[in-house]
């Protein structure tokens, strides 16, 4: 297909220097990458501004999610109406408004509303796709979307832009936008659609490459100890690596299809229960090669409509894999939500299975060509480059007193529905703290967005952290300092038919040359769990004082309390100002909590009015008085 030669007299920009089907398979992975960054937007914005607190029924939001995957059906019938081409620009154009509104947004209903639309939007635009564009191109513009977007948002820190203030981040979104709209305008049509099986995976496939290859999560160590500086940007570079792996074979799917389509079940199922890095890259190139052989012509002419509606069935599939993965750590749904991404790996292998039966590929698998080595290995370099950051050093205090803080984070996000790693780290190191205490830390959920909390908030401290996975290997507790450690260890806690998981971090850092026991946790069945806290604290003890911190879902009265009073501890806090944590904009309760054991008193407390999250942090200076 020769390059098509654009006449309008509203864009003269030359794009000669790009085939036709080039340009179409890199319009596709615009759109791709901005539908990719409203979604990062949009998932977040349900759970902490329309279920704020998680005070809205869950079936409540999920129809409002919904709603979303929903309209884009009405394009279906205006496609019909007026031909392909004004619903996929009327779909590119409205996607990168609400994009560029988003950027300036500053929170709340507006951006709830706008990533809403967005999404909308974008699909829109997947859809004219699906009715005009080439069936060669589909399957690499969707894997390199994906792609693209991953890179980004690993080199970027797992900070997007639109979570980003001042000028600087509006200079590219401009330039993607501006570039996809020009493409959008001289993309040409193909009487040659790709088949209904490859759009639909596309919903599955975006659900997985979120979930395990677009976070730098795996690399963490499995004791939860911060990586070495080394260690991150390796993860890294590989990551971006597997990216264009993934790409290759699905532009080129690989002549032994059997291989990919056992493999990416076999390694989702591995990631399921194991995040080995290994797993995710083999699931990145199985990932591929079966969109790429879900691509394979059919033996007869494939039904344009039937891919756009195709594709709008497998975004529903992705919103309904979300919500359960997500869910099962929130409510009982009977079964481990690890079954979700092996049923969508299925789904997708089974697609590439049956467009592959039959079908001759040996014209496909050709080498890769050398530029994409080339290109891999550069961005690798320069994404390990931008990931890699040198371990703090350990700093003793020869004072006996120290500060603690001690904060729920609500996985970074304010009240506003903002991301605030930054803000919370700013804040947190105008404080001046020996040891801050982390709950509800994310480091790498689909749902919240796909950031590393901890990361980017002990960076911003300049301190160490040691990561306990609680829910799974992504979500869980922390601590951060820069004080000698002599042993950290995780406790895992008994559910008590709460589905959410929970543990306890038993730390021995050391004060003025003694030793000082610190357990950090958030307990989510506090009658259940408070006993097996008390263990803990009773074992850390042995002659060195010991505190208990963190959010107990727990008040001053409840019995709770008094279980771990009988461990030895007590609350100073009631006598210092009993400082209100909950809710953050007008507390009317104390949640969190300090505990002190014999051989530390605290001088100083209070729960700053800051709203980073839905709780109010605790600001807490101790001293060591002996045992």
């Amino acid at each position: 297909m020769g390059a098509a030669t654009d006449t309008s007299p509203a864009f003269r920009i030359p794009l000669r220097p790009l085939a036709a089907h080039h340009r179409s398979m890199v319009v596709l992975a615009l759109g791709v990458v901005l539908l990719t960054d409203v979604l990062r937007v949009l998932l977040p914005s349900l759970i902490t501004l329309f279920g704020r607190a998680g005070d809205t029924p869950p079936e409540r939001m999920g129809l409002f999610a919904a709603l979303w995957f929903l309209l884009p059906f009405a394009a279906a019938p205006l496609a019909r109406r007026w031909g392909p081409r004004p619903v996929t620009l009327g779909g590119a154009a409205l996607l990168v408004a609400a994009r560029l509104a988003l950027q300036a947004a500053d929170g709340g209903a507006p951006q709830l509303y706008l990533a809403g639309a967005g999404v909308g939007f974008g699909l829109v635009f997947l859809y004219g796709c699906a009715l005009r564009l080439p069936r060669r191109t589909v399957p690499a513009g969707l894997a390199a979307g994906m792609a693209a977007s991953a890179t980004a948002h690993l080199a970027l820190d797992q900070v997007d832009l639109v979570w980003r203030d001042g000028v600087l981040p509006w200079l590219p979104v401009l330039a993607v936008g501006a570039a996809f709209l020009r493409l959008a305008w001289a993309a040409p049509a193909s009487g040659d659609p790709a088949p209904p099986g490859v759009w639909f995976a596309f919903g599955p496939a975006l659900a997985l490459h979120g979930m395990y290859l677009a976070t730098l999560g795996l690399a963490e160590h499995p004791g939860g100890e911060q990586g070495g500086p080394w260690r991150i940007a390796v993860v890294a570079a590989a990551l971006v690596c597997a990216q264009f792996v993934m790409v290759s074979y699905a532009a080129r799917p690989p002549y032994r299809r059997w291989v990919v389509v056992v493999l990416l079940p076999a390694a989702v199922a591995a990631l399921a229960v194991s995040s080995a890095l290994p797993f995710a890259l083999f699931a990145a190139v199985a990932l591929g090669g079966c969109l790429g052989m879900a691509a394979l012509p059919a033996t007869s002419p494939a039904s344009a409509r039937r891919g756009g509606i195709a594709l709008l069935g497998g975004a529903l599939v992705f919103l309904a894999a979300v919500f359960l993965y997500y869910a099962a750590y929130d409510a009982d749904l009977g079964f481990p939500n690890g079954v979700v991404p092996v049923l969508l790996a299925g789904t997708v292998a089974a697609i590439a299975a049956a467009a592959a039966r039959g079908r001759a590929v040996q014209h496909l698998a050709r080498p890769r060509p050398r530029a994409v080595v080339v290109a891999a290995l550069v961005t690798a370099a320069a994404v390990a480059a931008l990931t890699w950051r040198p371990l703090p050093e350990t700093r003793p205090i020869p004072r006996s007193e120290f500060t603690l803080i001690a904060y729920n984070i609500r996985m970074g996000f304010g009240l506003k529905g903002t991301l605030d790693l930054d803000r919370i780290a700013a804040w947190a190191r105008a404080e001046r703290p020996d040891v801050v205490l982390l709950s509800e830390v994310d480091r790498g959920w689909l749902l919240n967005g796909g950031h590393d909390d901890l990361a980017r908030i002990a960076r911003g401290l300049g301190m160490r952290y040691h990561f306990a996975p609680a829910a799974d290997p992504l979500w869980g507790d922390a601590i951060i300092t820069n004080l000698p450690v002599r042993q950290v260890v995780s406790h895992p806690l008994g559910r008590h038919d709460h589905p959410t998981g929970a543990q306890a971090q038993a730390a021995v850092v050391e004060v003025a040359g003694r030793q000082v026991g610190i357990v950090g946790t958030h307990l989510q069945a506090p009658p259940g769990q408070a006993p097996e806290v008390a263990a803990v604290v009773r074992d850390l003890g042995g002659g060195r004082p010991v505190l208990l911190a963190g959010d107990l879902n727990t008040r001053p009265g409840d019995p709770a309390m008094r279980v771990l009073s009988a461990a030895g501890l007590s609350d100073p806090l009631t006598a210092l100002g009993d400082p209100l944590t909950s809710p953050a904009d007008a507390p009317v309760e104390r949640i969190d909590h300090v505990l002190v054991g014999p051989g530390l008193a605290v001088t100083a407390a209070r729960a700053p009015g800051v709203e980073f999250s839905d709780h109010r942090p605790l600001v807490v200076r101790l001293r060591v008085t002996g045992v």
